[in-house]
């Protein structure tokens, strides 16, 4: 049936009048209209898409819960990392991070820079992706590299524009935001749930991550939940503008909603205001936030000072105290971890802090347990240190009891029974037996299979205590021996599920120099630091058999990280681990060390990397440019020599050719390295 032009037309009107009521009410908090008017134009609306069903488009405003329930959510990977942020916990800290900002980039007006400011909101870190205005995506944050796709439950929020509005949008447009739960309608829900008898949530955060994951999206689009874009990602086909805030600004005008108490602030004094301002105005303000983000507004600040492992250098989340409660200390027990670091850990009365139940809290080191003179039956203030981790933070000493004692640090591990010592009298008391000792070898065990280290999907902290109890696993290297008949033994594990893990640690055998490093867990090595390592020397020979002056020639080495690698490669048990894992496969690609291609045609080059590579790595592309002298940096500016472009390349391959950067494929970039 053919639609009479009048209709087309009128359904047209009606669609922008209602994205302009949307925005008029979520994005400008302005609305024009009673909800009765916005309530007969929808109406109006429904009935005209009904008789002609053929004007169904996937942006009009009825469509936002029009999907069947999902049997599971799918993936979705991020194509620029959604990162995490460094955190500060005071004034110190803040300061700290103002002072490597200015360093970096060499500004010698300490108060020259500025930040735009804004609450960090304690909801769900999502994607949204627009082509050409359309929203075709949302995802969560997940990993950082790879999220849940989740497109169906955002669709139904509505201050999400199903389409964008305005003009000058990019034909690719990802936003990055959060998404949260008010805490009037947190109220008025939990309380609709207790009238019916249902299940309440225990904050705002779980109501926003639990409506997010509901399979049917018709249950998402009952909660009442709300979202504040914060940045943006992946652009391609036009551009943004060249300050933070001012993208923001733009991002408003295309119908994106913003954070109203976001401010442009000059220097870190302008930061502690802001941050006092809505400290003082947290409790009334309509959502519930943890502290505050500083963000370098300057887009071209942010390029120069770049990433540092998974956070931006030019960003930081400040903090607020933790929420506090008292409790009472029924026992203090002692822990073992990976290096044989034995902690003490009070063990509590159950007590609601932070929105969570807290049981266990940490005393860090004996040095602290005494310093705050912790004993058994103490009444104690407990938080969530960062809002993340319990610990206590003094002992009420007008509420002890008579008789209570000093508790001192083991003299036998509580696990395998070995000596327990301080070195150089630290504040660590450590368990000398080694991978002797189950604790540790099960910490050691979790750290190299984790996913920054040997990724091994599937090796679980339940499973490796049960290999570990089972007498199956004395080291890293036993892994790879592992049986079919082995596993199938274990709780839970049949034929099938013992097949995938087994393949699964096959397929861990392919990995780089630098996560080799990080999985073999050597005492203060961290992952950025064994990247430096692999960088610098690029065989594990030479990196075996340095000696402590050589070893502090890499970047972020210093005496005490040097002595750590020094010990274990000099090890005969550690020298054993590493030889059998190699026999059982482990391997990598390994180069020549920079060192001794400084004068090569790579060397003062700074290259990006951007899309899939087909042969190799992202980070084995990485490995080798460093080694043959080049620089890589995470962002295209015009200080970059050289863009590497794999498949599904996106915005920053648009930045390049914008900028008249040289542009390789992976081809060109193998004869250049071979050309070394």
């Amino acid at each position: 049936m053919t639609v009479p032009v009048a209709i087309r037309k009128n359904v047209e009107s009606l669609r922008a009048q209602i994205r302009d009521h949307n925005y008029r009410y979520h994005v400008l908090d302005a609305p024009e209209v009673p909800d009765v008017e916005y309530d007969r134009l929808m109406h109006e609306l429904q009935a005209l898409e009904a008789e002609y069903s053929e004007l169904i488009t996937s942006d009009s405003p009825t469509q936002r819960v029009g999907a069947a329930p999902a049997a599971s959510f799918g993936t979705f990977e991020h194509q620029l990392p959604m990162l995490s942020l460094d955190n500060a916990f005071n004034e110190v800290e803040l300061r700290e991070f103002h002072r490597r900002v200015v360093d970096r980039l060499g500004i010698e007006n300490t108060e020259a820079i500025d930040y735009a400011a804004e609450p960090k909101l304690d909801g769900v870190a999502v994607s949204l992706l627009y082509q050409n205005g359309l929203l075709i995506r949302g995802a969560t944050r997940g990993d950082g590299s790879t999220g849940e796709d989740i497109t169906h439950n955002v669709r139904t929020i509505g201050s999400v524009p199903l389409s964008l509005i305005g003009k000058g949008f990019p034909s690719t447009l990802e936003v990055r935001g959060e998404v949260f739960m008010p805490r009037a309608g947190f109220l008025a829900f939990n309380a609709e749930a207790t009238r019916k008898g249902e299940k309440t949530f225990v904050n705002p955060r779980n109501a926003a991550a639990g409506s997010l994951r509901q399979l049917d999206p018709r249950l998402t689009a009952s909660r009442p939940l709300d979202i504040y874009v914060y940045s943006v990602g992946q652009v391609v086909g036009g551009s943004v503008p060249d300050r933070h805030s001012d993208v923001l600004d733009q991002l408003r005008l295309w119908g994106l909603k913003v954070c109203p108490e976001r401010k442009v602030v000059e220097g870190i004094d302008g930061c502690l205001a802001f941050y006092a301002d809505i400290g003082e105005r947290r409790d009334s303000l309509a959502y519930d936030i943890d502290g505050v983000v500083y963000k370098v507004d300057r887009l071209d600040y942010q390029q120069r000072l770049g990433f540092v492992s998974r956070a931006p250098r030019w960003a930081i989340a400040h903090k607020f105290p933790a929420q506090e409660e008292l409790t009472v200390v029924r026992d203090i027990e002692f822990q073992v971890g990976r290096t044989g670091a034995v902690t003490p850990v009070a063990r509590l009365e159950p007590v609601f802090v932070g929105g969570v139940t807290v049981s266990n809290a940490t005393l860090h080191n004996m040095d602290e347990l005494h310093r705050k003179d912790v004993r058994v039956g103490d009444t104690v203030i407990v938080r969530r240190a960062g809002d993340v981790i319990p610990e206590v933070v003094k002992v009420v000493l007008g509420r002890r009891p008579k008789r209570t004692r000093i508790v001192k640090a083991p003299q036998a591990c509580p696990v395998c029974g070995s000596a327990v010592v301080r070195e150089d009298n630290g504040a660590v008391a450590r368990c000398t037996g080694g991978l002797l000792c189950a604790a540790q070898r099960a910490e050691a065990l979790k750290h190299f299979v984790s996913r920054r280290a040997m990724n091994i999907d599937g090796l679980g902290s339940k499973l490796i205590e049960q290999l570990v109890a089972a007498d199956l696993l004395q080291n890293p290297a036993d892994l790879f021996g592992l049986t079919s008949g082995d596993l199938v033994e274990l709780d839970r594990m049949g034929a099938k599920s013992a097949e995938n893990l087994l393949n699964a640690i096959e397929n861990s055998k392919q990995t780089t120099l630098s996560r080799f490093l990080y999985a073999l867990g050597i005492r203060e090595v961290g992952e950025a630091t064994a990247g430096s390592i692999a960088s610098h020397y690029g065989q594990l020979e030479r990196i075996m058999h340095a000696d402590e002056e050589a070893l502090q020639e890499v970047a972020d080495v210093g005496p005490v990280v040097a002595s750590r690698i020094r010990a274990f490669f000099a090890d005969r048990h550690s020298q054993e681990v590493v030889r059998r894992l190699i026999e059982s496969g482990v391997a990598w690609t390994e180069f020549e060390p920079q060192a001794d291609l400084v004068n090569g045609k790579l060397a003062g080059k700074t290259f990006v990397l951007t899309g899939t590579f087909a042969k190799m790595s992202r980070q084995e592309a990485k490995d080798q440019i460093q080694a043959a002298g080049g620089k890589v940096t995470g962002s295209v500016s015009k200080q970059t020599d050289f863009l590497v472009a794999g498949d599904k390349a996106g915005s920053k391959l648009t930045k390049a050719q914008n900028l008249k950067i040289t542009v390789l494929n992976e081809v060109e970039l193998e004869k250049m390295l071979s050309d070394q």
